[in-house]
């Protein structure tokens, strides 16, 4: 199993950003994937980056669809891709309806045929340069005039069966969050592997995401897990998943205690079927404890050896 590590923080500036990778690729992760939310865009990061990096995969988890055209997400894509020496990979996701429709207002619907026609348009764009689409939701008669995108990953957030069957059908890999090993063993899996198998594709990656604590004071970090990742366990999509655990909520799911702990829980994740393993790294909130740098220390230990 590949081990990555989740890079970006809250206000944190452009160099900053960089150095995250950097120092990621330094400590011997296999790949860093860079959350999109209300900060810097993750792609020019990400391309910046690339610049400054030679050998780590370089991973967006996830760019929201439903802002941008698809026409647009494939030219910078292809540009990341050339930037990063071939070493991106295009995560996408619809995101939640609270944050498409409240904060953004735009429409939040036809969850599959959207994903399908907007995955369906990249693909076409960035292996033949050209889309010829009269679809229910995109009607796109474009080219894309460069080759640098030819061969790029598409990732997406599938969690949901019918997703996941799209995903197995049209895409290089899964990214998950909130998914522990029962999920993923009994439902990701084989729903990704009887969709490639019937489209006579390869099995997709299954990159897979918690949160991390290494620590001495499971209670003090369970107690910041449950305040700071609470809004995860009201989102439908995740609290299905927490349920398919027997979780209450993201404190449960959350990979907290020794490094033996929490080394036997990111192991469980490899023997339910993920290919990659990104840590959600997490403060215990116990000052002085340095839970972090234990956390981080115990993930460098496992690259190459899980």
């Amino acid at each position: 199993m590949r081990m990555g590590i989740v890079v970006g923080g809250q206000r944190e500036t452009l160099e900053q950003a960089i150095a995250s990778i950097v120092v990621a690729e330094e400590d011997g992760f296999d790949t860093a994937w860079r959350p999109h939310v209300m900060g810097l865009d993750c792609l020019t990061v990400l391309a910046l980056a690339g610049q400054k990096t030679s050998r780590i995969e370089l991973g967006s988890a996830v760019v929201p669809t439903y802002p941008r055209h698809p026409h647009a997400l494939a030219q910078q894509a292809a540009t990341v891709h050339a930037a990063t020496g071939g070493r991106f990979a295009l995560g996408i996701g619809r995101s939640h309806q609270f944050v498409i429709e409240n904060m953004f207002g735009l429409v939040y619907a036809s969850g599959v045929t959207h994903m399908r026609e907007y995955v369906t348009v990249l693909r076409a764009l960035l292996d033949d340069g050209s889309c010829s689409m009269d679809g229910k939701l995109y009607r796109v008669a474009a080219p894309l005039d460069t080759s640098e995108g030819k061969g790029l990953p598409i990732m997406i957030g599938a969690l949901m069966p019918k997703m996941l069957e799209l995903c197995g059908r049209l895409c290089e890999g899964t990214l998950t969050w909130m998914c522990g090993p029962r999920y993923v063993d009994g439902t990701i899996v084989p729903q990704l592997r009887a969709a490639a198998q019937g489209a006579g594709r390869a099995m997709p990656r299954v990159v897979a995401s918690l949160p991390v604590c290494v620590t001495d004071d499971v209670a003090a970090a369970r107690q910041y897990a449950a305040k700071h990742l609470a809004i995860y366990g009201q989102l439908p999509v995740y609290r299905a998943c927490l349920d398919a655990e027997g979780a209450a909520g993201p404190a449960d799911i959350a990979l907290i205690g020794s490094e033996k702990e929490v080394e036997a829980g990111i192991r469980s994740m490899a023997s339910a079927g993920a290919s990659d393993f990104y840590a959600g790294v997490f403060p215990d909130g116990v000052a002085g404890s340095g839970s972090f740098a234990r956390s981080r220390a115990l993930l460098k230990s496992l690259c190459g050896r899980v």
